[in-house]
């Protein structure tokens, strides 16, 4: 015990010593601080009325020392370093979701690609409050992974709290295999020149594997590009930062950083001949976008060489560093904040975290377009947009909003962005919304109904029958085929048989979604994940409204072209 505590002493002093080289960097003492520091720590370890354990007693020490400093500052224990080394450079068994502690509470903020949890229906922004029978809210964010994550083929057993439904959602979840693959779909928009590529996440292996998808929808016929960056969390800026440079002739700045200290001062410009520089782009982006996805989307729009359509992204603009501790452990440490290529930092305050967490400061505007905004009317917008939420009072918003001190910036060819809240779109378009489940119906999730009958349909005659008839013609499919007839009587019956009542009326108001959800599935048994995501596409406002604004992108994109001239 004695050898572990004089380790630790020095894995801290460590930090302590590699942040403030000298005390004379700094007004504080950090010696004497530290002093006080191991003052305490000794007495506590020979005079608290139980005995301490100071393993547990200084990883708290320093979470809390870095929970100080911004929401992105933080530490990472040894077991759960090896977590985030999966999740970026391998595989792993679990339940398959990345997850945040919201309020004390498990939230869902993606659930992963072809997982457990995404096959049953689980989605982003599910609480999970139960796990095996357990409470779970107010459980320690190390102690999670530990609750979820196991060998493939065992069960966990969780309650879900879905917003909008009273009711807790029931799942059993059998773990599995987890995928990791960092493009989610890429496809044709069916009767279009466009290609549609989705990326979930920036590691290691994103830059080549976007080459290689959009090199095969070239192939196809691809002319122009929606790229998918809805609830990208981000990852690796270096991978965003090779993808911009696919769209950017030589000499653009991409993205640039500013720390305290000099070293962390980076300036990154695109390079070689990328192989979509001619390539019109639209990119997707929402709340949930973040960080790496920002770097992308905003200098797309800031050097005009695309358009941004969905809604405001989730306003991270900051620059963590990762350094390694002996005992396999991690911390991360913000060094710096990027700056888009129009000069604007996107991160919002976070002097209040739980706020922040909740995506508070983001600049919601109403739907529309803002590709020609005068300053006047922008301001005029958002303080509009402000006032519809009802929340403050039309003079509290006035005070609370100080107009002249938006942080304005300008696009490449003179067009308005702001800083400081996120990227906002050229186009705000908001999700369909009248396609949420009623919680009857997402009670069956819960049941695995979907996923058992599509285990069982397209092994019998009747899924080999739709197989055979549909594998080379995906169009007669994707515009004609609907799922009625027997395989829809022999779903509702399965249906039937998992409940002990039977709500017809609530079953009726959704059928047209899930008829949707199983000609989904059907799809992605047929062919791969993505025609499924194309399939759900046709129900997908804001990529169907991106397809429709190319002209105005290629517009934006020639304009820039003539000022190069």
């Amino acid at each position: 015990m004695r050898k572990i505590y004089y380790s630790i002493i020095a894995i801290v002093a460590g930090v302590i010593i590699g942040l403030y080289v000298q005390p004379i960097l700094s007004k504080d003492n950090v010696y004497e601080e530290f002093e006080k520091f191991k003052e305490i720590l000794f007495s506590a370890q020979r005079n608290y009325m139980e005995e301490v354990d100071t393993h547990q007693l200084m990883e708290a020490a320093i979470v809390g020392m870095l929970s100080e400093l911004d929401p992105h500052s933080t530490y990472i224990n040894a077991e759960d370093m090896k977590r985030v080394s999966e999740e970026f450079d391998a595989s792993f068994d679990g339940i398959g979701v990345e997850f945040d502690l919201i309020n004390d509470t498990i939230t869902i903020v993606s659930p992963i690609a072809d997982g457990p949890s995404e096959k049953l229906g689980i989605m982003a922004g599910d609480k999970i409050v139960k796990i095996n029978g357990d409470n779970s809210v107010g459980i320690k964010r190390e102690d999670v992974p530990k609750k979820l994550k196991g060998p493939k083929g065992t069960k966990v057993n969780i309650d879900i709290k879905r917003n909008g439904l009273k009711d807790l959602i029931n799942f059993t979840i059998t773990r599995d295999k987890i995928p990791l693959h960092t493009l989610d779909a890429r496809y044709m928009v069916e009767g279009t020149d466009i290609g549609y590529v989705s990326i979930g996440r920036f590691a290691q292996t994103t830059h080549e594997e976007m080459v290689k998808a959009t090199d095969e929808l070239k192939t196809m016929g691809m002319k122009k590009l929606i790229l998918d960056l809805r609830g990208n969390p981000g990852g690796y800026m270096t991978q965003a930062i090779d993808i911009l440079d696919e769209f950017m002739p030589t000499g653009d700045t991409l993205v640039f950083t500013k720390g305290r200290r000099r070293e962390f001062n980076e300036i990154h410009m695109s390079t070689f001949q990328g192989t979509l520089e001619e390539m019109p782009v639209i990119v997707l982006i929402n709340g949930g976008s973040a960080s790496a996805s920002e770097i992308v989307s905003g200098a797309i729009q800031d050097l005009d060489r695309g358009l941004v359509v969905g809604q405001t992204s989730y306003g991270k603009g900051l620059v963590q560093r990762q350094y390694p501790v002996q005992d396999g452990s991690a911390y991360r440490l913000t060094i710096s904040r990027y700056y888009t290529p129009s000069g604007r930092c996107i991160q919002r305050p976070f002097k209040d975290k739980e706020e922040y967490r909740k995506l508070v400061g983001r600049l919601e505007l109403e739907e529309g377009s803002n590709t020609a905004l005068t300053l006047e009317k922008y301001k005029a917008k958002l303080l509009e947009s402000q006032k519809k939420t009802g929340k403050l009072t039309d003079k509290e918003i006035e005070e609370k909003i100080d107009l002249d001190s938006i942080d304005i910036h300008y696009t490449k060819t003179g067009r308005i962005v702001i800083g400081g809240g996120g990227v906002i779109p050229d186009y705000i378009v908001k999700p369909d919304t009248n396609s949420r489940w009623t919680a009857f119906v997402s009670g069956l999730f819960g049941k695995s109904v979907f996923n058992d009958y599509i285990a069982n349909m397209t092994t019998s005659s009747d899924g080999k029958e739709l197989k055979n008839k549909y594998q080379n013609k995906f169009s007669d499919y994707y515009s004609n085929y609907t799922v009625d007839g027997k395989v829809w009587d022999d779903f509702v019956v399965l249906c039937k048989s998992k409940v002990d009542e039977w709500k017809e009326d609530d079953f009726k108001k959704d059928e047209s979604e899930v008829k949707l959800y199983l000609k989904a599935l059907i799809a992605k048994q047929i062919w791969d994940r993505s025609k499924q995501i194309q399939i759900f596409s046709q129900r997908d406002l804001q990529l169907k409204m991106a397809i429709t604004l190319f002209p105005e992108a290629k517009k934006i994109a020639d304009s820039r072209k003539k000022m190069k001239r």
